[in-house]
């Protein structure tokens, strides 16, 4: 079972608009994610083109997370970073919004970013783990290869903190490959 899920809620529409389920323990089960969640975080990032990433949390406070844009569009990555993979580095990504209302489920080993891809931007995620300052990691947004739809000549909006992480070069991964490589999204 691929370790990265991208899962597409079921929403039920009228004329007055929609209802979505976006978090049910026993539909998410039949995904294979039986996972408890501890924590909500809720972000804005005003200036389109906002870089948030690539982050994690290492053991033993490692989180599990499900993201979901709530307003706008967002380019949402996570790459592995689990030791030994055979898919170490590599990368998946997928456009999030308040639109299409889909969500990606994060695991243990990988690191996690996303790009704006408009103005005003809001991106609200569930994670198993409390935040932890003394496991926050992180690699360099650029060190991956990652194909970032910015325009060219355009930098993004960076974090003092990100532009200080180590490049995936330099990292030295705390997380164990569990058997299940990245595979694509869909």
């Amino acid at each position: 079972m691929a370790p990265v899920k991208l899962i597409h809620p079921r929403r039920h529409g009228d004329t007055r608009g929609w209802f979505v389920e976006t978090y049910n323990r026993d539909t998410f089960a039949d995904y294979g994610i039986n996972t408890a969640f501890v924590q909500d975080n809720h972000s804005l990032s005003a200036p389109m083109f906002t870089l948030r990433g690539l982050h994690f949390q290492t053991p033993p406070r490692a989180q599990e997370k499900i993201v979901r844009c709530i307003r706008g569009r967002i380019f949402d990555v996570v790459v592995d970073v689990r030791r030994e993979s055979p898919t170490y580095g590599k990368w998946v990504g997928a456009e999030l919004s308040a639109e299409n209302g889909d969500q990606l489920f994060i695991p243990i080993g990988f690191a996690h970013g996303f790009l704006t891809l408009e103005p005003d931007c809001e991106v609200v995620y569930k994670c198993s783990d409390i935040y932890a300052p003394d496991h926050d990691g992180g690699i360099a947004w650029d060190s991956v290869g990652i194909a970032w739809p910015l325009p060219t000549g355009t930098a993004p909006e960076l974090s003092f903190k990100d532009t200080r992480q180590p490049t995936l070069g330099d990292f030295e991964s705390p997380f164990a490959y569990d058997g299940c490589p990245l595979e694509p999204l869909v």
